[in-house]
């Protein structure tokens, strides 16, 4: 559970940094927003450190829940409403995660 905590937040941390600059860009927000997106980004790639394990292997098995922390801010911050395909495609990706991840635990 500590390291699916560590995966969210740390996947949390990516998508705000980069919802700050695409703001920036897209609605001409203030270019104040970029030192909140720095920090958010700062933040991620500090977090990505203390995973236990290679960082491939931790590289690889975050993309998965990436993906499904982006189809959740999808769906609950820009409203927009997850289909079949996102779905069956995003559990599909969170699926391989957690085979690298349970897989490696046991070995």
């Amino acid at each position: 559970m500590k390291v699916a905590t560590l995966f969210a937040v740390t996947a949390l941390a990516e998508i705000v940094g980069c919802w700050l600059v695409l703001l920036w860009r897209k609605e001409a927000a203030g270019a104040w927003l970029l030192v909140p997106a720095a920090a958010s980004l700062a933040l991620f790639a500090w977090l990505l450190t203390l995973h236990p394990v290679a960082s491939g292997r931790i590289y690889a098995a975050y993309g998965g829940i990436y993906v499904a922390t982006a189809l959740g801010w999808l769906a609950w911050v820009d409203k927009v409403p997850l289909n079949r395909v996102d779905v069956l495609g995003g559990g599909l990706i969170l699926l391989g995660a957690l085979v690298m991840v349970v897989g490696h635990w046991r070995a």
